[in-house]
């Protein structure tokens, strides 16, 4: 399993109401949900990408939510270091995906044109729309802007032959996702325009978004995009955890997709 092409690592976890995660299923009585936070890692072309960088310690710690491992400590357990990263895919700018950026001195950041324009913008005036902002996270995308770091997209790019990023929004107006083609075998990196595998099922809905017409009508792009025997990987799903082989156990925070 060294031999590995994308993984999953699972680095922090939550606990909270069901009005918290479900928009259509939710009982005032019923009990607490799981969420659980995860980067991803994938080689191909010689390169070294990283899909989001996960919340801060002092961000989680603020909203409460346990870290079980930091996402760069993580990255060393597996003889990576941050200055081995030469891409840094950042899905969108909330909290749980943007911490941490400030630590990759040699990557390129690959960010939607709408994300900066909707996490620097006149909606930020609105507190509930800001909410899964952190001003930090922001701060230090706009550092990297100006460190010449980021390179901006408009819509669907291919970064690579075979890795490619769409837009789809809805959750966070410049929300993206990343698709990877490999010997045959197509995942979806779905980071937030899936929180859950049962949405999909349930026609449900994360309760936090900037568009919800976007969030539905995004459900069947992913579908599009991985195809009939392709496969979708939640952003927030516990189900990662047991549908997918782990590859180490010491502590068991890395998962193979392929």
């Amino acid at each position: 399993m060294e031999n590995w092409k994308a993984l999953a690592l699972h680095y922090g976890t939550a606990e909270r109401p069901r009005a918290d995660l479900s928009l259509e299923h939710v009982d005032e009585h019923d009990a607490l949900g799981r969420i659980d936070y995860f980067v991803w890692l994938i080689r191909h072309a010689g390169r070294l990408f990283l899909i989001d960088t996960g919340f801060s310690p002092e961000e989680g710690e603020i909203r409460g939510r346990t870290m079980l491992i930091n996402p760069i400590e993580a990255l060393g357990l597996l003889g990576i270091n941050t200055a081995d990263v030469t891409d840094v895919i950042v899905t969108h700018l909330h909290y749980d995906h943007a911490g941490n950026l400030s630590t990759f001195p040699c990557a390129t950041f690959h960010l939607q044109d709408e994300e900066m324009a909707y996490g620097t913008g006149r909606c930020m005036c609105h507190e509930r729309m800001r909410r899964p902002f952190a001003a930090e996270a922001v701060i230090d995308a706009v550092r990297l802007v100006f460190a010449g770091k980021v390179q901006f997209h408009k819509g669907d790019v291919v970064l690579e032959p075979g890795l490619s990023l769409h837009l789809i929004g809805g959750h966070s107006r410049g929300l993206q996702v990343v698709r990877l083609e490999e010997d045959g075998q197509v995942i979806v990196f779905a980071s937030d325009a899936l929180h859950f595998m049962s949405y999909l099922r349930e026609s449900d809905v994360f309760p936090l978004f900037a568009d919800y017409p976007d969030v539905v009508e995004g459900y069947e792009k992913l579908k599009r995009l991985a195809g009939p025997r392709g496969r979708i990987v939640p952003g927030h799903d516990p189900l990662v955890l047991s549908d997918f082989p782990t590859l180490r156990n010491d502590p068991p925070f890395a998962y193979f997709l392929c």
